[in-house]
């Protein structure tokens, strides 16, 4: 007999940005508000889980990541009363609603820095990471130095990312407590759970720059487990991006280490050359992708479980990155097909559903993204010209993703009446909720469809994987399958025609394809065609 599936491997995710997501209050910014009028749409494509990125009082340098109060509400998005009423809506849906978990670090307007920062002998100081000198030499992720001055003390803290984002030191048990009571104060709320924020790196050693997958971060994980989640019936998703495939299913195996899943974003490297970091673009190299894709679930076959994405809100929209804007559409569809049926749970990020692209805004001063905006700086000083900075800002840059949500054709998208934070894509006209609904062909319809087939057929969510033609460089085919029945799976991520034998699944039954598709010794598969077929045993 078949063992239940728990909820979280069995549902579908939406990652809400919500500055982006829908004003209601006509300031521009999206708010809680604005979120639970729309729930009834995301209940509609076939959400399970909201995932919602910080909503925490912040001064907004990183656009929420830099939290200075965690158990407050950021009042741009609303109040702590919103926050009840959206955890009792989407849980009156059936849905479930899992919140960003950050910490790492800190804003440095948080009361305990504020009080660190000021005397050595504070009882905040040991909360914080503290050396006379700046050694050892560590690059901040968001350029520049990992250590910053601070003249009131005559020394210098550590920040991995913005400075104005001190990080926290874990091997004081006296912080690590301070964090288990707000994790224990959110899930007594009744959340269902977290996205833990880089999370690999609390058990980091400066000193001898083991930084992600450090010494001590099993221990403080178990702990974490011990102290918050154990006995809860939650979901956890760690972002882990400096761990090995290997490393994220042995300890995603681990249930004393709290972790449902990780974030492991080894496929997203392939349009980097190797080595030299995010900026160092190349055309993608979706071949490797695939090759990488094929590893994951041959070693999630072992155990442990993962999560399926392509973007979020650091991540650049998938349609401008790995797809085709030109074919928008079938290259949404088919980059679905692929990612989203694989074993795991899938991640759709805000926008995604409807095939919103990347932004080309003209100037630098356009942008609101921290990073972005550091490294325009840092790669001016570097001798790069602006356009090819910009053009690595086209490519990678995290505002790409962060424009506002397009519901329809009116001012702003439907997003606000008023001039959003950030500038809605002119593409809008074109690309929005309202046609996409009213279009049968379009990315949103086809989603919903193969959304409501994987929850339909076990098979797609914890059935055998099987890559087919594992060597043909334009498509990803692959088999799912359990004891009742077989898919199979046809995704072509090129502009290419490709003629394959699929003859051996002739008898296979078409359940859903963005285009005409037969099955014989001579297949051919369109540009960016995407096909789903079943055979019941």
């Amino acid at each position: 007999m078949e063992k239940n599936l728990t909820w979280w491997k069995k549902g579908v995710v939406y990652q809400i940005y919500p500055l982006s997501f829908k004003d209601t209050n006509n300031d521009g910014i999206g708010d809680i508000k604005g979120i639970i009028s729309e729930l009834n749409y995301l209940k509609d494509l076939g959400v399970d889980i909201i995932w919602l990125s910080p909503i925490y009082e912040s001064p907004m340098d990183d656009n929420g990541y830099d939290i200075s109060n965690y158990l407050a509400i950021n009042r741009m998005f609303g109040t702590m009363e919103d926050v009840d009423e959206l955890i009792y809506e989407v849980h009156q849906r059936g849905m479930r609603i899992i919140m960003d978990l950050v910490v790492n670090h800190t804003s440095d307007e948080y009361p305990w820095f504020i009080e660190a920062r000021k005397d050595r002998k504070s009882k905040y100081r040991n909360y914080y990471i503290w050396k006379d000198e700046p050694t050892p030499e560590i690059h901040s992720i968001f350029s520049g130095s990992a250590w910053e001055y601070n003249e009131q003390t005559n020394d210098y803290y550590f920040h991995l990312f913005s400075k104005k984002q001190p990080d926290l030191n874990w091997q004081n048990p006296e912080l690590r407590k301070e964090i288990y009571h707000i994790i224990n104060t959110w899930l007594n709320k009744g959340i269902d759970g977290f996205r833990m924020d880089v999370i690999e790196l609390i058990g980091k050693d400066i000193d001898t720059i083991r930084l992600g997958d450090g010494p001590y971060m099993e221990t403080y994980l178990n702990e974490m487990y011990e102290n918050c989640f154990k006995g809860r019936d939650i979901m956890t998703v760690g972002e882990m991006n400096g761990l090995s495939l290997e490393r994220a299913e042995e300890l995603t195996s681990r249930e004393n280490m709290g972790l449902s899943m990780t974030f492991n974003f080894s496929h997203l490297s392939v349009d980097e050359e190797k080595g030299k970091g995010k900026w160092h673009i190349k055309k993608p190299d979706m071949f490797e992708m695939k090759n990488i894709l094929i590893k994951n679930n041959e070693i999630f076959k072992k155990g442990g479980w993962n999560a399926l994405f392509l973007s979020n809100h650091d991540q650049v929209r998938q349609v401008s990155r790995f797809g085709s804007e030109k074919m928008r559409t079938k290259s949404a569809q088919a980059l679905f097909t692929m990612s989203l049926l694989q074993r795991g749970t899938p991640f759709i990020y805000q926008g995604e559903e409807i095939g919103m692209t990347g932004i080309r805004f003209i100037n630098i001063t356009d942008y609101k993204d921290i990073e972005t905006i550091n490294w325009y700086k840092e790669a001016t000083v570097q001798g790069w010209s602006h356009e090819k900075i910009m053009a690595t800002i086209y490519s990678k840059g995290r505002d790409n993703s962060r424009t506002p949500m397009q519901w329809n054709k009116e001012i702003y998208a439907g997003f606000s009446q008023y001039e959003p934070w950030l500038q809605v894509n002119p593409n809008y006209v074109e690309v929005n909720v309202l046609d996409e609904m009213n279009n049968f062909d379009s990315v949103y319809n086809y989603l919903k469809q193969m959304l409501k087939l994987r929850k339909t057929h076990r098979a797609l969510i914890d059935g055998d994987f099987e890559a087919i033609y594992p060597e043909e460089k334009d498509t990803f085919i692959y088999k799912r399958s359990n004891e009742k029945e077989n898919f199979l799976i046809i995704s072509n991520l090129s502009d290419k025609q490709v003629t394959l034998d699929l003859e051996a699944f002739s008898k296979y039954k078409l359940m859903l394809s963005n285009d005409a598709i037969e099955l014989s010794k001579q297949t051919m598969i369109k540009p960016y065609q995407a096909a789903i077929f079943m055979e019941e045993i």
